[in-house]
């Protein structure tokens, strides 16, 4: 197989070469029966070891340096989007947007055997990376994210056709704001969600019902990935920690499909194939 090089064509499906860094895993590409059950009652679940520490600072490195290129030429207009508002003293971005479209690191880590195997496993064969972001969460003040439901932000035609890939870049733990989930939503519909006054990027189920489903921390090792089904409750906290929680969100969709009733707009250009059926 040919390397990833070059302007990236989105019609074509990625063709992946490991690096001998990239071998250094051992994470099987097939979840467990017992990673199965899991997933299918709660919703979610963490898979340890995906990627090793030396993916994990290269992953942060360039999204570090694409970071600040960004803020450097950010248009004015978009601040209240992009840069994080629970930070003092400093300006610092909350999330960037489809690493795996601008990014060739990101498409390659978005096509890793290890992880598109443990992809493939809960959606089927044949995937394309609708949309991604990086979640910078910045160190003392990174902001929260209350609890939503992807599939109500993405309107997927087939609500068990979306995975999300969380990859923790930095360790993810309850002090520097790691996921909460609420187990078992992923079984229930999709919820009306609000945005509060100027954040309609902050869509969110409503106080009330939110209320009505515990929530439980996630933590994620550094180099895991925690897969969760669309329709799962999800949120996050602030940072009070003096270390980042950096992460990457890939969005898999397999070929059968498409996103029909989105709450936000997502353009369709974006859209990386990864994968061919088998």
């Amino acid at each position: 197989m040919r390397e990833l090089r070059g302007p990236y064509n989105a019609n074509d499906s990625i063709q992946f070469s490991e690096s001998p860094a990239m071998t250094a895993a051992a994470a099987p590409n097939l979840l467990s029966d017992e990673q199965l059950r899991v997933y299918r009652r709660d919703g979610h679940v963490t898979v340890p070891g995906v990627f090793t520490p030396a993916e994990m600072d290269e992953a942060a490195a360039d999204a570090d340096a694409w970071g600040a290129e960004f803020l450097r030429d950010l248009d004015p207009a978009r601040r209240d989007w992009y840069v994080d508002g629970g930070v003092r003293g400093s300006t610092a971005l909350r999330k960037l947007d489809n690493p795996v479209f601008h990014r060739e690191h990101y498409r390659r880590l978005a096509a890793h055997p290890r992880l598109l195997g443990l992809v493939e496993h809960l959606i089927g064969s044949g995937v394309s990376v609708y949309f991604s972001q990086i979640f910078c969460k910045p160190p003392e003040g990174g902001g929260p994210k209350p609890v939503h439901q992807d599939n109500y932000y993405f309107g997927p035609n087939d609500p068990d056709g979306l995975v999300t890939a969380w990859i923790a870049m930095d360790e993810a733990t309850v002090e520097n704001g790691c996921l909460f989930f609420g187990d078992g939503t992923n079984r229930g519909p999709v919820y009306p969600h609000i945005a509060p006054p100027g954040e309609p990027y902050n869509l969110q189920v409503t106080p009330e019902e939110a209320a009505r489903h515990p929530m439980t921390p996630a933590p994620v090792p550094r180099g895991g990935v925690s897969f969760h089904h669309g329709n799962t409750f999800h949120q996050s906290a602030a940072n009070h920690s003096a270390r980042s929680r950096r992460a990457a969100a890939m969005h898999y969709v397999n070929h059968a499909t498409r996103f029909v009733s989105p709450a936000l707009p997502y353009d369709d250009t974006l859209v990386v194939r990864i994968s061919e059926p088998r």
